[in-house]
């Protein structure tokens, strides 16, 4: 799949967002077990939806929407629900888990930096489990972006590996996430994709990222650590 139309010029110092860091993605194999390990979960992707009020008539983007649940579930209750990522292969999952739920949406092959979204401002823009892919300068423009996709007084919406531990202990709860989160081959996640997030990919504090989501033009209307390893921040755009 060719990257999208609603592009932006890369110049040569840009990040390199579509050679992803961490777990291979590059085939429909390695994307199927990518789903299955995500414990992907309509229930919980309308629960969310929920509680971000997306309705009928919702203009829904979804950054690194990965195999496209909650963009499905989105264009499912009738929202105008766009799925943005990077990975051909990701998308052809998405597309695929579409049209089986009969549900339609629209499908970018696009990054968090690259991405100029066409269709009128948007009402609510996510990413799950993803924003950890961009180093901090990154994350900075990519946050810019998203805000400057939504309406002021929009909705956007953040769930990652976010560290909420004091830097002075953070060997002692990395490696206790690893030790408690890895599963066995086939069940999940391992140890060793854990250990690789955190020597490869590019999560970081809960404190940088409210300074980031500030300077991007948001206000945070609450944040939670559900485990010192893992956060999610509910924002308005000003």
């Amino acid at each position: 799949m060719a990257r999208s139309e609603s592009t932006r010029h890369r110049p040569a110092w840009f990040f390199r967002e579509y050679e992803p860091v961490g777990i291979d993605l590059g085939s429909a194999a390695a994307v199927a077990v990518y789903d299955r390990n995500q414990g992907t979960d309509p229930d919980a992707d309308d629960a969310l939806l929920d509680r971000l009020g997306v309705v009928a008539g919702t203009r829904l983007v979804d950054l690194a929407c990965g195999t496209g649940s909650l963009v499905v579930q989105a264009a499912a209750r009738g929202a105008e629900a766009h799925g943005v990522d990077v990975s051909a292969e990701m998308l052809a999952f998405a597309r695929a888990r579409a049209e089986q739920a009969g549900a339609g949406a629209h499908w970018h092959r696009a990054g968090f930096l690259d991405y100029a979204h066409q269709a009128g401002p948007a009402d609510v823009v996510t990413t799950k489990s993803a924003l950890h892919q961009l180093p901090d300068f990154w994350k900075q423009q990519a946050l810019v972006n998203a805000a400057g996709m939504l309406r002021p007084g929009g909705t956007f919406y953040l769930w990652d590996v976010v560290f909420s531990f004091p830097p002075a202990d953070a060997a002692e709860h990395v490696q206790r996430w690893i030790d408690t989160a890895g599963r066995p081959e086939g069940e999940g996640f391992t140890r060793a994709d854990f250990e690789a997030h955190v020597r490869e990919e590019f999560s970081t504090y809960d404190w940088i990222l409210e300074g980031m989501l500030h300077r991007a033009g948001f206000d945070i209307v609450s944040r939670a650590s559900r485990t010192p390893t893992h956060g999610e921040f509910l924002c308005r755009r000003r």
